[in-house]
């Protein structure tokens, strides 16, 4: 596997707040429960008002993106001499779907001449990253993946295909879905939501609990300049059955209870590698790859091994129990999808 990206700057937006210092406090104090029946973003409590009064018209989904993609630059204290060659690519498994079934409802009762035409533009999964193009004012390729598993993979794939054709020198690349009432309603009939709000990522279960979460990512990466930031960032192919543990220092599952049939996990599993999953601080999503990419590059920048937040262990796993410091190296994220498809980030230390 090639040395990857640099990642250069990340923003976050989850449950427990905004910025790379709330991950951090999350991933010491370990799992807290859920408001109500969700992880959900109190955007009042962590938006900013001078970037929203920006954005004025923008639903509540391109605030999420904006706001994590808007402090991944700010992290990374980038400076964009040439702003086409900056890009964004927005990964997400359903993109704006409370903005989407207003804009239906509208349709319904209104019928097409009454229907509001803020709703419908915005109901266009690239609104977000076109907000984020005008809050940064930076003018490159643009792109929006919409895939339910793997649609981060292919993000980390894209920005690597953009700077090594040297289309960019930079790339804001990151994840954001929101949990509304309808998806909220369509998890309870299709998942198994857990009562006590634990999500239990080593159960590996066929039929695993879920807790519906929210949130934003974005990494800022780039091939240029000298090493710093955080780390470095590569990505195997999605959808490949088994992968090289190699020497890596941790393995982080991305166990949410979104896949349905969980068994497969006990197959990247290794006797030699401790392993953690983050899953229960941040709720269950189809882009929980991006969370738990940003909790390895917090890990290999502070040189720290964070503590499972909920350590059940039927299968006897060798699961990080504390927190401590630690030499890491390489951090292997893995993902598989409800048909046992597999693929993996690896987050490597400069």
């Amino acid at each position: 596997m090639s040395s990857g990206m640099r990642i250069q700057g990340i923003g976050i937006v989850f449950s427990r707040g905004r910025g790379m210092a709330a991950l951090e406090q999350a991933l010491e104090e370990g799992w807290t429960a859920p408001d109500a029946s969700a992880f959900r973003v109190d955007l009042a409590a962590v938006g900013d008002r001078a970037l929203f009064r920006r954005m004025r018209r923008a639903d509540r989904f391109s605030r999420l993106a904006s706001l994590a993609a808007r402090d991944a630059v700010q992290d990374g204290n980038a400076v964009f001499d040439d702003r086409r060659r900056v890009g964004i690519i927005l990964a997400s498994a359903f993109g704006p779907q409370v903005t989407t079934f207003k804009f239906l409802d509208n349709i319904i009762q209104y019928g097409d001449v009454g229907v509001s035409p803020t709703l419908f533009s915005h109901s266009v999964h690239n609104a977000a990253a076109s907000y984020i193009a005008k809050i940064l004012d930076v003018r490159g390729p643009t792109q929006t993946l919409t895939q339910f598993h793997f649609s981060m993979h292919q993000a980390f794939g894209l920005a690597r295909m953009w700077l090594d054709e040297q289309r960019c020198r930079y790339v804001l690349v990151g994840a954001a879905d929101e949990c509304g009432e309808a998806m909220e309603y369509i998890c309870s009939r299709m998942l198994n939501i857990t009562r006590d709000g634990r999500i239990r990522p080593f159960a590996f279960s066929k039929s695993p609990v879920a807790v519906p979460g929210e949130g934003s990512v974005f990494f800022l990466v780039t091939n240029q300049g000298d090493a710093g930031g955080y780390c470095r960032v590569a990505v195997t192919p999605f959808g490949s059955e088994t992968g090289d543990r190699g020497d890596a220092d941790l393995i982080l599952v991305d166990a949410d209870g979104m896949a349905g049939d969980e068994s497969h996990y006990l197959e990247s599993m290794s006797p030699d590698i401790p392993a953690a999953g983050f899953s229960p601080l941040f709720g269950s999503m189809m882009t929980g790859s991006a969370f738990s990419c940003a909790s390895a590059a917090l890990m290999l920048r502070n040189q720290v091994l964070h503590a499972s937040p909920v350590p059940d262990n039927p299968h006897g796993i060798r699961i990080s129990s504390s927190h401590r410091a630690a030499s890491l190296d390489r951090i292997h994220c893995i993902r598989y999808d409800c048909s046992g498809r597999r693929a993996m980030i690896e987050v490597l230390r400069e």
